[in-house]
Parts: structure tokens; C-alpha cells; sequence
């Protein structure tokens, strides 16, 4: 399979839709957390997941030759305290392109814009029920670290993970 990774902007309606399918499929996979949360808990947990495209710093899409969208990812500027953490966003490859090397290529994209800002590691939010995805960071590198805000206490199912860049 030939692919390509471009840049897009956040408002690029090939991601837009991309992250759409996202939401929707980890709304099934997490609908049991919505079920028993109260809504002060809920709220938190939507103010954690609340992107400001302000902090988008470049975004991602993968392509095949006859230009069909195969992945999207982003990286963000995460204001931590005195410092800028540079997180992995919104990683999603199509079903059908799943475990064909679509993943990886995104993350070295992001990783390569992340290092080009500065950077000197990658972090990353997932989730307990998204076996691909951990296993994807794993075999990349990622190594687990503690939760870190706005996750912290609003994510119980969040599992948090970091690679030093080279």
C-alpha cells in the first residue's frame, strides 16, 4: 500500500470527519464510563477532552495513491505549569487500513513536527479499552508514565505514556 503523510489544518474536513468516526467509536467502546458518572464528573471529563485548535501545532493525515484517507493525527501544545508538554492528539487510522503500518507513520510525523518545535518527548492520553493503540505505542517506544492534567482525576480509564525523542 503507498502512502503519504501531508500536513493539514485542523479545520480540514477530511480530519474533521476522521476525528467524527473517532468520537463516535470510542463512545461505544466508553459507554459504560458515561453510564456511572455523575455529572460533576462528567463535566470534568468533557473539559479534559476539550481541544483548543489555538493549541494544535500541526496535524497530520495519511493518504493513499488514489488520495483516500487511511489516518489522522495532531500535536498539541499542552500548557503544564511553567512548561509546554508536547502531546500526541486524536490518532485514528480506518478500519480497513488497520495494521498495515498507518499508525506508526502518523506517530513518526508528529513525533518529527514535535522535535522540530523543540521538543525532547511525546506524551500521550489512551484509553484502557483500546488495545490497538497501547500496542501500538509500545511497540514504538512509548513507555507508561503517571496521569497529568487535564486528565488526571477526570480520566479513571485513561492510561498516560511518553517517548524521549532522539
Amino acid at each position: 500500500m503507498s502512502v503519504r503523510v501531508e500536513r493539514i489544518g485542523w479545520d480540514d474536513l477530511r480530519g474533521v470527519a476522521l476525528r467524527t468516526a473517532l468520537d463516535d467509536e470510542m463512545g461505544d467502546r466508553y459507554a459504560h464510563v458515561g453510564r456511572s458518572a455523575t455529572a460533576e464528573e462528567q463535566a470534568a471529563r468533557a473539559r479534559a477532552f476539550t481541544i483548543d485548535p489555538a493549541e494544535i501545532a500541526s496535524v497530520r493525515l495519511a493518504v493513499d495513491a488514489d488520495d483516500g484517507v487511511l489516518g489522522h493525527a495532531a500535536l498539541r501544545r499542552l500548557p503544564l505549569g511553567p512548561s509546554v508538554a508536547w502531546e500526541l492528539k486524536r490518532l485514528i487510522t480506518v478500519p480497513e487500513a488497520r495494521g498495515r503500518g498507518v499508525g506508526a507513520l502518523l506517530v513518526r510525523a508528529i513525533e518529527e513536527d514535535a522535535a522540530a518545535h523543540g521538543a525532547e518527548r511525546v506524551i500521550l492520553q489512551t484509553g484502557d479499552r483500546q488495545p490497538e493503540a497501547i500496542g501500538l505505542y509500545r511497540r514504538l517506544g512509548y513507555r507508561p508514565i503517571p496521569a497529568y492534567a487535564p486528565y488526571a482525576g477526570a480520566v479513571p480509564e485513561g492510561l498516560y505514556f511518553a517517548r524521549d525523542l532522539p
